[in-house]
Order: structure tokens, then C-alpha cells, then sequence
């Protein structure tokens, strides 16, 4: 084959995200109809399934658009498939973003899908192909947040919406540490064409740790409590209390529930 583009097996939607699909569309009906005996374990298998929905959505969101900024390479790799396992980084794109939502709730970056960029010309399209994965985290996050900015929660159970809160808390924190200009993270790429030479190459090493330090950075507290407060502030005026969020957090995580959420509690 002289394309990447040539197999329709290039473009073929994985079975193994259609799975992933099929647990949130089930586990998500579970929470929402109250049929499981265990209603926070099945806001955990719904949260998390769409948690890595998004992650291939996102990494699929760099290689199309790389696709048709002229990286016919991507088909090749499997990107366009949509199945994380062919990701070049399948631990840092998957195993520890949600290791990251388990630990402490907040839904930080992964790792990103190998675009050869000698392929492509042009500024724009390099720093456009950067920006689609965080605005398909934006994009999740409008889907989540809609029904709580248009006032339409009638009738909505109660553990369903606590889980969509906090999936939009999700969405909303990895667009904004997406769109961070840190080296090894999307919102440097988007900057990076635009940077001298020089400035590039001192930057660079940086790149493979750009994600640790901006996990370390959020264990200081101070920093934390004012990267929440904002991230509280933003959801506010989308309608999603602090208390929403919290208790979807705690409902997520079912071993460990605060009374305060419980029902009744």
C-alpha cells in the first residue's frame, strides 16, 4: 500500500471501543433507572467508560485532523480506529488519567498520539491539530453541563445527575490543563510554531515532564485550592453547585461514600 489511507481497516471503528461504549450506555441506564444493587458502582463503571470515551475521542481528534493536514501516516497506526491500545502511549493516554480520576478526582491529560509533523505545512494547521484534542474535552463538557444550564433536570434521578456533574468536572478540567502552555501538553503545542527557533530547542527537554509537573504543581495545596476554586467558580455559572460535584466524586468512588451524599444524608 502506497497510503496510510488506502485500507478502509485503517478507518474501521475498533470493537474494542465500541465495548467501552456499550459499558457506558449500559451502566449509565443502570444508574439512571436505579437497577443495579449497587448504585455507586454503577456510577464508577459509567463514569470511567465515558471518562475513556473522551480520551479516544480526544486522541482521535489530533489524528484526524492530522489526517487532513496532510499526516497520511495516522490510518496506519490505528489512531483512526478509535482503539486506545494502538495509542503510542497507551499508559499515559489511558492507565493514568483514570488512575488520576480514582486518586483525586480531577481529569488530567494524558499522553498523545505520534503525528509526523514533517508532513505538515503550515503554522495553523500545526497548532489547530494541538487544539482539537482539549476542544473535544470542551465539546464533552457542553454535553455534560446542558441539561443544568438549560434548567432541564425534571425527572432526572438523582445519582444520574451527581454522575454527570462530576463527568463534567472532568471534561472541564482536562480542556483547561490541556490548554496549559506547558512543554509535553496540547496548549504548548499550540503556541510551539510560533516560537523562535531557539526558544523551541531550549524547551524541548522539557516536553517528556511537562504532565509530572503539572501533576506535582497541583499537590501543593495552595495551588490546588486555587485551580478548584476556579474550576468551582466556572461550573457554577453552568449551573453545577460545588455539592453536585462533590458528592458525584463520592459517589464514584462507592467504597468510600460521605454520608453527606447519601441519601437522606
Amino acid at each position: 500500500m502506497s497510503t496510510a489511507t488506502a485500507r478502509p481497516s485503517d478507518r474501521r471503528i475498533s470493537p474494542v471501543f465500541l465495548g467501552i461504549v456499550a459499558v457506558a450506555a449500559v451502566t449509565g441506564w443502570a444508574t439512571w433507572t436505579g437497577f443495579a444493587e449497587q448504585p455507586g458502582l454503577a456510577v464508577f463503571l459509567f463514569v470511567t467508560a465515558a471518562w475513556v470515551v473522551s480520551l479516544c475521542l480526544h486522541e482521535y481528534a489530533h489524528a484526524r485532523t492530522a489526517l487532513h493536514s496532510g499526516d497520511i501516516s495516522v490510518g496506519a497506526k490505528g489512531y483512526l480506529t478509535l482503539n486506545p491500545v494502538k495509542y503510542t502511549h497507551a499508559l499515559l493516554s489511558i492507565v493514568l488519567p483514570v488512575l488520576f480520576v480514582i486518586m483525586g478526582g480531577i481529569g488530567l491529560p494524558g499522553g498523545a498520539v505520534f503525528i509526523e509533523r514533517g508532513r505538515i505545512r503550515g503554522r495553523w494547521r500545526h497548532s489547530l491539530i494541538s487544539a482539537a484534542g482539549p476542544l473535544t474535552n470542551v465539546l464533552f463538557a457542553v454535553v455534560c453541563t446542558a441539561p443544568f444550564w438549560l434548567d432541564a433536570l425534571d425527572g432526572v434521578p438523582r445519582d444520574f445527575r451527581l454522575a454527570l456533574a462530576f463527568l463534567a468536572l472532568l471534561q472541564v478540567t482536562a480542556a483547561i490543563l490541556n490548554f496549559l502552555p506547558v512543554p509535553g501538553l496540547d496548549g504548548y503545542g499550540v503556541i510551539e510554531p510560533w516560537l523562535s527557533y531557539n526558544v523551541r530547542r531550549q524547551v524541548e527537554p522539557l516536553a517528556p515532564f511537562g504532565l509530572l509537573i503539572v501533576f506535582a504543581l497541583l499537590w501543593i495545596p495552595a495551588l490546588n485550592g486555587a485551580f478548584f476554586d476556579a474550576i468551582d467558580a466556572l461550573l457554577r455559572g453552568l449551573g453545577i453547585g460545588e455539592i453536585d460535584t462533590y458528592c458525584g466524586f463520592e459517589l464514584y468512588r462507592f467504597w468510600q461514600t460521605d454520608p453527606l451524599c447519601t441519601p437522606g444524608g
